[in-house]
């Protein structure tokens, strides 16, 4: 028999109506053994029996099975929830944390699990973010990266992580982009690049990376594609050559219409 079709508490022991002290419950149809059972193991058992007597949701914030801890807060009284944010398990925390006061949602910047720091990340309002700029939590940074107004974004720009960089140079005000553009890494650049006006990308230095050669030649001038069109890439070299043929093209034309 599947462990879904029998009613097994969180200890592992089976789940006994003659036992339970909400027999009363039983006979009024606001619980049913493996379908809604404050005892049962399985969170979705708990829920349902939560949501069916919900004036009993304070007994539970303090139940040894962290499943149970997690639910109650759902239907507990918001006065009794601030006690939840020392929780030993962060989805109790977390879930304590949904019902309360934006000044709680400050106070867990620094919680001790990274999910619950993700979350937090996400809900605050983008002006209380930068406290959260040097995360240990790469996750939480790039949440932070994309959710900070622009005009901080630099305070950033030095982190170690790639990815958070990468939205750096997605976002970033233009003043910055030409430092983005002398990244490191190569995927850095090639988003900075994309977003560096055309007249800039001549003062580039000579790139390694052929994605970002690529892209600066399908957009800087064409007078100063020459160089490209010897690049050791030959779909680097295709682009310089179809711009020049191009342009070699229009001024053609221009020279017939006069």
């Amino acid at each position: 028999m599947n462990d879904i079709d029998e009613a097994i508490d969180w200890r592992g022991e089976a789940v006994s109506c003659e036992a339970c002290p909400h027999q009363d419950l039983l006979a009024r149809k606001r619980c049913r053994l493996k379908h809604a059972c404050i005892h049962d193991r399985y969170a979705r058992r708990i829920d349902r029996f939560l949501n069916w007597n919900r004036e009993l949701a304070n007994n539970y914030l303090k139940h040894p099975h962290f499943e149970v801890r997690a639910i109650a807060p759902k239907s507990a009284d918001v006065f009794r929830l601030p006690g939840l944010l020392n929780d030993p398990e962060e989805t109790v925390r977390w879930n304590a944390l949904l019902r309360l006061p934006y000044r709680y949602l400050l106070r867990s910047r620094d919680d001790p699990h990274r999910e619950v720091r993700i979350r937090v990340a996400a809900q605050m309002e983008p002006a209380d973010l930068t406290s959260m700029i040097h995360d240990p939590d790469y996750y939480v940074r790039l949440v932070i990266a994309r959710r900070l107004d622009p005009g901080l974004l630099p305070r950033m720009i030095d982190d170690p992580e790639t990815q958070v960089r990468i939205i750096l140079a997605q976002r970033i005000g233009g003043t910055f982009l030409p430092r983005l553009a002398g990244d490191r890494d190569p995927s850095v650049r090639l988003e900075a690049v994309r977003r560096l006006p055309a007249a800039l990308l001549a003062m580039l230095p000579r790139e390694p990376h052929w994605p970002v050669r690529y892209e600066i030649a399908s957009r800087i001038d064409v007078g100063l594609l020459a160089p490209f069109a010897e690049d050791p890439d030959p779909l680097v070299r295709e682009i310089a050559s179809r711009r020049r043929g191009a342009s070699r093209a229009d001024e053609m034309l221009q020279e017939v219409v006069r």
